[in-house]
C-alpha cells in the first residue's frame, strides 16, 4: 500500500468535517420543514414555507459550510478518495434522528454504521493520488472528451425524464425519484466543483484561471445543479423519512460520482488491480452498512407500532412511502 500524499490527508481532513456539518444539516433541515408543514403548505406539495422557518436556514447554513469544506478537499484529492466519506454524514444523521426526531434506529443500525465506517477507510488507505493538473484548460480537455459527454448526456435525458414524468406521477410515493435527480445531478456537480477547486487554488498560487472562459462554465453549471438538488433534496425530506434518505441518497451519489470521475479523471489507470478490487471491496462493505440501516429502521417502527396506537403517518420502508400508498388507494 502507498503511502498517503499531503495533499490526500489534506482531502480527508476537509471532508470528514464537512461530513459532519452536512449530516446534521438534514436534521436541522427537517425540523424546519416539519415547522412550516404545520402552518402552511409542505415541501413535498410545493410549498415554500419553509423560507421563513430559523431551522430550515440554520440547516441551510449548516449545510453551506459543509459544502465548502467538500468544495476544498475536491480541490486536493481526487472524488474516488473524498466522496466516500460521505458514509460519515449518514452517521451523524441517523444518531441525531433517533434522538432529535424520536425516528427509530435499531441495535443493528449502529452495526450498519460500523460497516460504512469499515468501507470508507478501506477505500482511503486504497485510494489513487491526485493527478497533476496545471490548468483548468486541463480539466475541460477531459470534460469534453468523448465518454464524459455521452455520460454527461444520459445523464441529462434520465434526468428530465424523472422531473417531467416521473415526479409528477410517482415523486411522493417512490423516494428514488427525488433521489435519483439528486444523485444523478450530484456526480456533475462534484466534477464542475473539482474543475473550479482546481481553478482556485491554482489561482492562489499565481496561476489565474479565471482569465480562462472555462472556469466559468464549471461555475455555472455547479450553480444549476445545486439549485435542483436543493429543491428536490427538500421534497424528498418531506415526503419520506431522514433515516432512509440518508443512506440511500449516500450510495446513488457515490455510485454515480465514481463512476464519473473514472471516465473523465481516469482515477483507476495508475492502479492495479489489487488495489481496485480493494477499493471495490470497501464499497461494498459500505452498500452493506447502507442494507442495515434500511432494514434497521423498518424494524425500529415495527417495535414502537405494536405498543401504541400512532397519530402519525408510519415512517417510510426505502423506495416507496406506504402511507402515501395506502391513502391514494383509499380514495379509488
Amino acid at each position: 500500500m502507498e503511502e498517503m500524499s499531503t495533499d490526500n490527508i489534506h482531502g480527508v481532513i476537509l471532508a470528514v468535517s464537512s461530513s459532519i456539518f452536512i449530516g446534521s444539516s438534514f436534521i436541522i433541515k427537517k425540523k424546519g420543514l416539519k415547522k412550516a408543514g404545520v402552518s402552511g403548505a409542505r415541501a413535498g406539495e410545493g410549498g415554500y414555507g419553509y423560507l421563513y422557518e430559523p431551522w430550515w436556514w440554520a440547516g441551510m447554513i449548516t449545510m453551506i459550510v459543509g459544502e465548502i469544506a467538500n468544495f476544498a478537499a475536491y480541490a486536493f484529492a481526487p472524488a474516488i478518495l473524498v466522496t466516500p466519506l460521505g458514509a460519515l454524514s449518514i452517521i451523524f444523521s441517523a444518531v441525531l434522528a433517533h434522538f432529535i426526531l424520536e425516528e427509530k434506529l435499531h441495535m443493528f443500525g449502529i452495526l450498519g454504521c460500523v460497516l460504512c465506517v469499515v468501507g470508507s477507510t478501506t477505500i482511503v488507505l486504497h485510494a489513487p493520488h491526485e493527478q497533476n493538473i496545471e490548468s483548468v484548460k486541463q480539466v475541460w480537455h477531459l470534460a469534453t472528451e468523448p465518454g464524459f459527454l455521452a455520460y454527461s448526456g444520459v445523464v441529462l435525458v434520465v434526468v428530465l425524464a424523472l422531473i417531467f414524468y416521473y415526479e409528477p406521477r410517482y415523486g411522493k410515493t417512490h423516494m428514488i425519484v427525488y433521489v435519483g435527480i439528486c444523485s444523478l445531478m450530484g456526480s456533475l456537480t462534484v466534477m464542475s466543483v473539482k474543475a473550479v477547486a482546481i481553478a482556485i487554488k491554482l489561482t492562489f498560487s499565481g496561476m489565474n484561471q479565471f482569465k480562462y472562459f472555462h472556469a466559468w462554465i464549471f461555475i455555472i453549471v455547479v450553480t444549476i445543479c445545486c439549485i435542483l438538488q436543493i429543491n428536490y433534496l427538500n421534497k424528498a425530506l418531506d415526503n419520506f423519512n431522514t433515516a432512509v434518505i440518508s443512506p440511500v441518497y449516500y450510495v446513488m451519489f457515490t455510485t454515480f460520482t465514481i463512476l464519473a470521475s473514472m471516465i473523465m479523471f481516469k482515477d483507476w489507470a495508475s492502479q492495479s488491480g489489487l488495489q481496485i478490487a480493494t477499493e471495490l471491496c470497501g464499497f461494498v462493505t459500505i452498500l452493506s452498512g447502507t442494507f442495515l440501516l434500511h432494514k434497521t429502521k423498518d424494524m425500529g417502527n415495527s417495535g414502537s407500532s405494536r405498543g401504541a396506537t400512532s397519530h402519525t403517518p408510519r415512517d417510510t420502508p426505502v423506495f416507496i412511502n406506504s402511507g402515501s400508498t395506502r391513502s391514494s388507494n383509499s380514495n379509488l
